[in-house]
């Protein structure tokens, strides 16, 4: 009986090698990559922007969430599913509630405070984020800001919110977590 051999060729161990190896490496990426996206997905955080813009005279606001987040949440509050991906209303439904739970109330010079009057102006989808708009006319002689963010928290403990301030070329950062529901900054 003759028995086959294997082949020995090191050429073809390398050509066999090679992909073996590419595919390896790739799935280990893609693994990488899925568990650092879920990881980074679970953290529930949003994001908001306030802009003092000099050139419009406007104090604009800017909220951003993610899709996945904001549908589960907005299905939650409201009662049923909600497709932001697809739906105007769904997201105007949704921009209405986080300007329920959103507010900025500015402080001048001799400590008097009165509410910012935030007005409604649109939302997008920017790949996987919904962003929500909104802006006031910019007052003068602001020297602090106090912010309620709580946006998606009153869904989930665990949401955290950040604030970010930006005026004259400084950022002043706010994190809501925990039990934190009004912060105030000096500007």
């Amino acid at each position: 009986m003759k028995m086959m051999s294997r082949t020995t060729n090191p050429n073809v161990l390398t050509a066999l090698g090679r992909p073996r190896t590419a595919v390896l490496a790739l799935l280990t990426l893609l693994c990488c990559l899925g568990s650092s996206l879920s990881a980074a997905h679970e953290q529930k955080t949003a994001v908001t922007r306030i802009l003092f813009n000099n050139s419009t005279g406007n104090i604009e606001v800017m909220h951003r969430f993610f899709i996945h987040d904001a549908e589960h949440a907005a299905g939650l509050v409201f009662g049923e599913a909600q497709n932001l991906m697809e739906s105007a209303d769904s997201r105007k439904l949704f921009s209405s509630y986080v300007m329920n739970r959103f507010a900025i109330a500015v402080e001048n010079s001799q400590g008097e405070t009165s509410e910012l009057n935030l007005k409604y102006v649109g939302e997008e989808i920017d790949g996987q984020f919904l962003w929500v708009y909104q802006e006031a006319g910019q007052l003068q002689d602001i020297n602090a800001l106090s912010v309620v963010h709580l946006a998606l928290r009153d869904v989930w403990p665990d949401q955290a919110n950040l604030v970010n301030v930006e005026k004259d070329g400084q950022i002043y950062s706010l994190s809501f977590a925990d039990s934190a529901e009004s912060l105030r900054v000096e500007l």
